[in-house]
């Protein structure tokens, strides 16, 4: 559409985030340059400029030259930053510039005959305000849409420059109702109206097409295949489940809508009734309350954002309010924006960081899990990420199905909604230990856990609750089943369950050529007897209890996980494809923290066929018990192997005191202290703590500060004991835990919970397909609100970091860093990292903040005088 030689023709630009409404604009182009000759219309998606620099410098060129521009969806920073100086730059010279539903310094460029939003809001426009619905008396989209169409005909009442505001208020309705004719008409109603020069005839334009903004979607249906009316979907004779399926309005009135189709084709080639649901707006409860509620087994958000606020908000408290309602599974399933699918998948990271944050990050907050990537944008070169090698089919940017994972997608799904409805005294569970530290001959431990108390309280709950398996009588026993058994007769570390000989391994398994190149031929070294591998574990009737093998690096996960090209074992592998295949376990529970199989080759956030996790873990619900306190790696584990975390608090703490050389070094200490100065022996004993100090690894060279060192080493909190899942804190060790939290509710609060066991019946909602509601990870103490326990872990919520605690506090670290300093400061250079801030919601931001001497909101500047003498002339921070 688009005349780079004939520069007399009249430019209509369009930016926004993404390209689904470039279809309409190229299937409306023959029409519109009919009726205006010399039209040419761009449409350019800012989802493009991180990935593809050349498309931010082709949209900045166009907007130099520019009649006509319309803006919207321009929420994100980088995005806006990129391309308001443009803006600015062009909007004396264009002819109108709309800017609707984007970032408020955007909007404020709007300018369209008399209507100039740069100036002072007018009577008028007060008025518009107070017509406005606010948040909370709205419920959801509808009202806002009820409104915006009330707009326009209220304002075709009044005279003057409100008709340039109802044209700003008839562009937002038309291009919400993005189908292939309100873009046309948009187009005519702003090039008739505000185009300068032009001998075009006059136009006739349509009243917007006023759609649905609750309906149900599907490709059979006939005209636009929406409806709103549920008995009109096509519904199989004997489904095995019912999933409901959340998607955009807009793409499908812009017709862009093949990634949706073929999720839906999927879906029901595996036996499942399919309940395709959109709402207006980002607001997805209409949908969820008018058409799921009651009736799915699972529910699958195609949107790629969170449930309530699309990228610009986040309202995880009303979604997680009705996820636990609908009580199902919830998937999140990512359409790429920010890059192509070639893109995506040749890259060893994935998704970037602001996918990571926007598709990811943020419906984990929700409590959403099994991220997957499904569809995007082919470049030139299509994709080569898996066997179907899918290339290029459209040139108007049109969303593209990735076949591969749509596959993976609707076998998740599919094994989420029977796992739900199927009985426990059916299902098959495969519960995985391991070592930690890893590879250290420590079986059948984990970080903080105790191990074998925990598992056979959990396998008694099963018992109790209907599983077909015969539990032990004691943790002894269960220990000895596991550990020993007939470890001694194959020269194992635990009981042998299975021997997969090397025929099979060769003749099953997909990716031999890849671990053969990394580890040798067939069975290998590692948990073999050279004809095979052994499977470790034992059998308790339809539970299987089976030991992880070793990671294959000694001691060093994170080295499988930066380790590009490497492969698991053929032990590794062999041990999940024996839990798939031949178990063909309905469900995985991976019992502690943590294990190796988040750590394997491949991308760091939306997975692909190539990638490691994947392959092994493959389409098995995954449930993981995790410590509380630890979510930045359990992250890596919802986001690398689909796990449904539940987490589990941590030992109970106390004082760490002093072993035996300290015990000395600080009678020394003492001692040296109570001396008069003068004392012939001072000199002597100085000596002899030097040398104390110097056998246990402290510095002597200050000895005042060697005393400070050592009551803050003894004074130090460290945990005592293991956690026991099923077992409930103590009365005492309840006390002395809430004695170390800030006094106020939220200890008063978890002193309550933490009088009962939250853990077990959470892991047996989890096996049992029901919804987990999230909860931030962090440290009980800091943070009490991790309780109660048995929640689905997310790192942090970026709309509540910094907290106001983490900023009281940072700014007491922030003066205790000034007064440490002999002078002060000219620059301070700071490294955040991401685990400490999660833990401490934020304290070291809050330290950066009380350095820039800023406070929340991010923006607000303090008085010049806050931090000492002002605030630091230059603070430098590096993210990791």
């Amino acid at each position: 559409m688009r005349d780079n030689v004939d520069h007399s023709a009249y430019r209509f630009v369009i930016l926004t985030l993404d390209s689904h409404s470039a279809g309409p604009a190229m299937r409306a182009s023959d029409k519109l340059t009919a009726a205006f000759p010399g039209l040419d219309i761009t449409i350019h998606a800012a989802a493009e400029w991180g990935e593809n620099p050349a498309a931010l410098i082709d949209a900045k060129q166009s907007i130099a030259t520019a009649n006509i521009i319309v803006t919207n969806l321009l929420f994100l920073e980088a995005h806006t930053a990129a391309i308001l100086p443009d803006l600015l730059a062009r909007r004396a010279g264009c002819d109108a510039m709309i800017n609707i539903i984007a970032d408020s310094d955007i909007v404020k460029l709007t300018k369209m005959g008399d209507l100039d939003m740069s100036k002072p809001a007018s009577g008028l426009m007060g008025l518009l305000k107070r017509l406005k619905p606010t948040a909370k008396a709205s419920k959801s989209g509808e009202s806002q849409m009820k409104t915006l169409r009330r707009l326009p005909k209220i304002l075709r009442l009044i005279p003057g420059k409100s008709q340039d505001l109802r044209n700003w208020f008839l562009s937002m309705q038309y291009w919400l109702g993005g189908s292939d004719d309100n873009i046309e008409q948009m187009v005519r109603m702003l090039v008739s109206r505000y185009a300068k020069g032009q001998d075009w005839k006059p136009v006739k334009i349509a009243a917007p097409i006023e759609y649905p903004d609750v309906g149900v979607y599907h490709p059979d249906l006939p005209g636009h295949h929406i409806s709103t009316n549920l008995a009109d979907l096509p519904c199989p004779t004997a489904p095995v489940a019912t999933v409901g399926i959340l998607m955009l309005r807009s793409y499908i009135l812009s017709s862009d809508c093949a990634h949706y189709d073929a999720v839906i084709r999927a879906f029901e080639a595996k036996g499942l009734r399919v309940i395709p649901a959109f709402a207006g707006g980002l607001d997805g409860r209409p949908a969820i309350e008018q058409f799921f509620q009651g009736r799915v087994d699972a529910l699958v958000s195609l949107t790629g954002f969170s449930l309530i606020g699309g990228p610009a908000y986040n309202d995880s408290d009303a979604a997680v309010s009705l996820l636990s309602k609908l009580d199902v599974p919830y998937i999140s399933a990512q359409p790429l924006e920010f890059q192509t699918l070639g893109q995506w998948a040749g890259s060893a990271q994935g998704l970037g960081p602001i996918e990571t944050t926007m598709l990811v990050a943020l419906p984990e907050i929700d409590g959403a899990t099994n991220p997957t990537v499904f569809a995007g944008r082919h470049g030139p070169d299509g994709c080569d990420g898996c066997a179907h090698k899918c290339q290029l089919q459209s040139h108007c940017k049109a969303m593209a199905p990735c076949p591969e994972r749509i596959e993976s997608l609707a076998e998740k799904t599919r094994r989420l909604a029977v796992l739900r409805r199927k009985d426990n005294a059916d299902k098959k569970v495969a519960i995985v230990l391991f070592g930690f530290p890893p590879n250290a001959g420590a079986v059948g431990t984990a970080a903080y856990l105790a191990v074998f108390e925990s598992l056979f309280n959990t396998l008694h709950r099963m018992k109790s609750e209907g599983y077909a398996l015969e539990a032990p009588e004691t943790v002894d026993h269960l220990r000895a089943m596991i550990l020993q058994g007939n470890s001694q007769q194959y020269g194992q570390q635990a009981n042998v369950a299975a021997h997969v000989d090397a025929d099979t391994i060769v003749r099953t398994s997909k990716h031999l050529p890849e671990v053969e190149a990394a580890w040798g031929p067939a069975p290998g070294k590692v948990q073999s007897d050279g004809r095979g591998v052994f499977v470790l574990g034992h059998h308790f009737g339809n539970v299987f209890v089976g030991v992880q093998p070793a990671f294959g690096y000694e001691g060093d996960p994170m080295r499988l996980l930066f380790e590009r090209g490497f492969a698991p074992t053929h032990a590794f592998v062999t041990f999940y494809s024996y839990l798939r295949d031949t178990f063909s376990a309905d469900v995985v529970l991976h019992f502690g923290m943590h294990g190796a199989l988040e750590f394997m080759p491949g991308k760091q956030a939306g997975l692909g066929a190539r990638d490691w996790p994947d392959r092994l873990i493959g389409e098995m619900p995954n449930v993981y018990l995790y410590a509380a306190n630890n979510p930045s790696e359990a992250s890596l584990a919802k986001r690398r192997s689909n796990a449904i975390t539940i987490t589990h608090l941590t030992p109970p703490l106390t004082t760490a005191g002093l072993y035996k050389g300290l015990i000395d070094l600080k009678d020394s200490l003492k001692r040296w202290r109570e001396m008069p100065a003068e004392d012939s022996q001072r000199d002597d004993l100085e000596q002899l703590i030097r040398d104390q100090a110097n056998a246990v690894d402290m510095n002597a060279r200050n000895i005042d500060t060697l005393w400070l060192k050592l009551l803050e080493t003894e004074g130090s909190l460290i945990t005592e004991g293991f956690h026991v899942v099923g077992q409930p804190m103590s009365a005492a060790a309840r006390a002395d835990m809430i004695r170390l939290m800030p006094a106020g509710e939220a200890a008063d609060r978890a002193a309550e919970l933490l009088k009962e066991d939250h853990e077990l019946p959470a892991l047996m909602r989890a096996l049992s397909g029901h919804f987990i509601a999230p909860v931030p990870g962090g440290d009980l103490i800091r943070s009490p609100s991790i309780v109660p326990t048995g929640r689905n872990i997310h790192a942090f919520d970026p709309f509540r970091m910094p907290t106001a605690f983490a900023i009281s506090e940072g700014r007491k670290q922030a003066d205790l860093l000034l007064e440490t300093h002999p002078t002060f400061p000219r620059t301070v250079a700071l490294v955040l990292w991401g685990s400490d801030n999660i833990k401490s919601d934020g304290g070291p931001i809050g330290q950066a903040m009380a350095l820039m001497g800023t406070d929340a909101p991010f923006r607000q500047l303090r008085p010049s005088g806050w931090c000492r003498s002002g605030a630091v002339g230059k603070t430098r921070a590096s993210a990791h």
